[in-house]
């Protein structure tokens, strides 16, 4: 893919990205956000965190099955940055919209409702990822300390359908979807870590043998 695409394809997916503000937006401007837009505004920021951020950790799988879309890579990074602001919204949304910006209930909320702290745990974790995002990071980091950080993007998943379930009420499956992506990814990502211990030993047993031959 040469660069000119590559750079034309980003553009189209930042866009994209944008849609659920711009939808939000609009919606809130032309007062058509249902009967309770606060509760809209903060359903629609949630699912959006968690959308961008499956398909972020979804790339590193989908591009190891199939060697020609490598070029996937280049937009995991700008969808795990949009999920984060997008997750910043959705803080937002609670700290400004439902709590009013009032300190003592809002740590009475973290304290007495549980789903409240999952989800402010997810966020939290997500802050350093989202600080080490650039290429001068991963140079100072060094590349295998950066990966091994970036990791907590799947405890940061984790606790994003954690929240989700917590969230709504008992007999609700609108998690439901989002738990069976995570999981599969999850399986995906085991599974691989499995292949390459296997392969790793089945070179060293090799090793030896072909010294002897020599």
């Amino acid at each position: 893919m040469s660069n000119r695409t590559l750079v034309i394809l980003k553009v189209i997916v930042f866009a994209a990205c944008l849609v659920p503000l711009g939808l939000l937006v609009k919606g809130g401007l032309q007062q058509n956000l249902g009967a309770d837009p606060v509760n809209t505004i903060t359903h629609a920021t949630g699912d959006w965190t968690l959308y961008f951020l499956l398909l972020s950790l979804a790339i590193t799988p989908v591009r190891r099955l199939w060697s020609k879309l490598g070029w996937l890579i280049r937009f995991r990074r700008m969808l795990g940055l949009f999920a984060f602001f997008y997750a910043s919204l959705h803080l937002t949304a609670y700290i400004w919209l439902y709590s009013g910006f009032d300190v003592p209930t809002m740590l009475a909320d973290i304290v007495k409702r549980k789903f409240i702290t999952m989800g402010l745990l997810g966020w939290l974790v997500m802050v350093p990822l989202a600080l080490t995002s650039t290429a001068w990071a991963i140079r100072k980091l060094g590349g295998r300390r950066w990966q091994l950080l970036h990791r907590l993007a799947y405890v940061a998943a984790i606790a994003g359908v954690v929240h989700f379930w917590w969230l709504v009420k008992p007999g609700v499956r609108t998690p439901m979807r989002d738990t069976v992506i995570l999981a599969c990814l999850l399986l995906a990502r085991l599974a691989w870590s499995a292949y390459q211990r296997w392969k790793h030993r089945a070179a060293a047993v090799r090793q030896p043998v072909t010294s002897n031959v020599s």
